[in-house]
């Protein structure tokens, strides 16, 4: 029976983070509820799906990745669709986010030193919440980003339709929207990855340590748990929901 109930209190933070976020279970606090991961997912996996029916397109050194989906014709084909898919997922994922990711005046000032000291891991800003000021400006320019290979990637699938130089254009924008998208997210996947140990985890489990949340988003700790950032005041290890 021990054994058992052990198991369960294991299992506590995934079975919470499937229908609730800003939640502390034991010694976990759920960052992303299901739905959120999977908003998340979606826009990467879409995006990724761009870039190999894409890559062979724009470039013949990238021939190869048509093979992956049956050639380039049936990449010329499926890019613009994927495309649409990303964009619906983008904004699916700017609904559920924009509210947390609007810039604040602690913000800003975060950038800078304060970021530098966020990746080596040699100080905390006490006023970090849920999200930092580079996550929210990472945020708007993917969607910012979107937009412009939305639009321009409507006018190359009809490129006939539109007088020139729209069209040329669209070509230089496109290309530039996506090299921009493409750096973002290598950066992305950097920091969310062998930057900053415990963040990948959000994403799969939904959860991260307590620990991580209090190193580096201590007001979001503090709003969370109802603990202070140096340990006193603690609320015990049961459920603690954030107060909204």
């Amino acid at each position: 029976m021990s054994s058992v109930t052990h198991g369960q209190q294991i299992e506590a933070p995934v079975l919470t983070a499937r229908s609730r976020d800003n939640v502390a279970v034991g010694d976990e606090i759920v960052r992303h509820r299901f739905a959120t991961r999977l908003i998340h997912w979606c826009v990467a996996i879409t995006f990724f799906l761009c870039v190999f029916t894409g890559m062979p397109i724009w470039t013949p050194i990238f021939g190869w990745m048509a093979g992956l989906f049956g050639g380039l014709s049936v990449c010329r084909w499926l890019h613009p669709w994927f495309g649409i898919a990303f964009v619906a997922a983008t904004l699916a994922m700017f609904i559920v986010w924009v509210k947390d990711m609007r810039m604040k005046r602690e913000d800003w000032g975060w950038l800078g030193p304060k970021a530098l000291a966020y990746m080596r891991h040699t100080g905390e800003d006490p006023d970090v919440g849920k999200y930092n000021g580079g996550q929210k400006l990472f945020f708007l320019l993917v969607t910012v980003l979107a937009l412009v290979l939305v639009a321009t990637g409507l006018v190359l699938w009809f490129p006939r339709e539109l007088a020139r130089p729209l069209p040329d254009l669209s070509w230089v924008l496109h290309d530039a929207g996506f090299i921009l998208f493409a750096a973002a997210i290598i950066g992305h996947i950097y920091l969310g990855t062998a930057a900053l140990p415990g963040t990948f985890r959000s994403m799969t489990r939904g959860t991260v340590t307590k620990a991580w949340a209090r190193l580096h988003h201590p007001r979001w700790y503090r709003d969370v748990t109802g603990e202070s950032t140096n340990g006193a005041g603690s609320t015990g290890a049961g459920v603690h929901d954030v107060q909204k």
